[in-house]
């Protein structure tokens, strides 16, 4: 009787498969937090390169992890978490489960009534990414989000970006592009850099920040659907952020 219960139930979801494996468990950990470089995942991880990748490898198979040819060094790979697919797969495993664990509409957790959180965005221009991510975050937020953006060497704001944005009910053309070095004297919770390019001349912030960084591709030399993706990502990035910061014990107003 029991093995043919066994028999019946079949092999555990893809996720349990996959992520059940302590190494790969740590890999996505890791990158849940932030895109990494093989180098980096290796070096904070402290394991050799060629398991490193093995495992990778198996990730980006099922879809749980996505690459991007560093735009900073076209030699170099960023490795991300696929956040949406992960959702999707954890779903799956939970009504693999019980039935009563399947896809259900979430309600928002509780934003209890704290000092706002400050998040500041960069990329290079500060003309299209980073002001989007910028317009997304305060949007979401819900005025629990305090967010900024800057980029190294700003230019001005660019259509394509605008109009993204004015599809989504949101108005950034009054906005103007911003040098980081603005911002080089505040304190923020959060630094998210947004270009490979960025990230290598990020300088400190005060306050010891968490910093992240979000490999996305510049859409400005690319035809209107590359802003849509580009929207879409950050969108997609940010409501996990934001999930993840309402879970995080932080100073309560008063």
């Amino acid at each position: 009787m029991y093995l043919a219960l066994v028999s019946a139930v079949g092999a555990p979801p893809e996720l349990f498969a996959l992520a059940g494996h302590p190494l790969r468990w740590r890999l996505l950990s890791e990158l849940a937090h932030s895109d990494r470089r093989v180098r980096e995942l290796c070096s904070g991880l402290g394991e050799r390169q060629n398991l490193v990748s093995y495992h990778l490898r198996r990730l980006r198979s099922a879809g749980m992890v996505s690459t991007r040819r560093s735009s900073h060094d076209a030699r170099d790979v960023y490795y991300g978490l696929d956040l949406r697919r992960c959702s999707e797969l954890l779903a799956e495993s939970g009504a693999a489960l019980h039935p009563g664990l399947g896809p259900s509409a979430r309600a928002e957790p509780p934003r209890r009534h704290r000092r706002p959180v400050r998040v500041l965005f960069l990329c290079t221009g500060n003309s299209s990414r980073s002001q989007i991510a910028e317009a997304v975050a305060q949007e979401l937020g819900g005025g629990t989000i305090e967010a900024f953006s800057a980029g190294s060497n700003p230019k001005a704001l660019h259509p394509n970006a605008i109009a993204v944005m004015q599809e989504r009910g949101i108005d950034i053309s009054g906005r103007e592009a911003k040098n980081l070095s603005v911002f080089s004297r505040q304190r923020f919770d959060y630094v998210i850099s947004l270009c490979d390019r960025v990230r290598e001349v990020c300088p400190e912030f005060r306050g010891d920040p968490e910093t992240i960084h979000w490999s996305i591709p510049d859409p400005a030399a690319e035809p209107y659907p590359a802003f849509e993706r580009t929207a879409a990502e950050l969108e997609t990035r940010i409501r996990f952020l934001l999930r993840q910061i309402d879970e995080r014990p932080r100073e309560v107003s008063r």
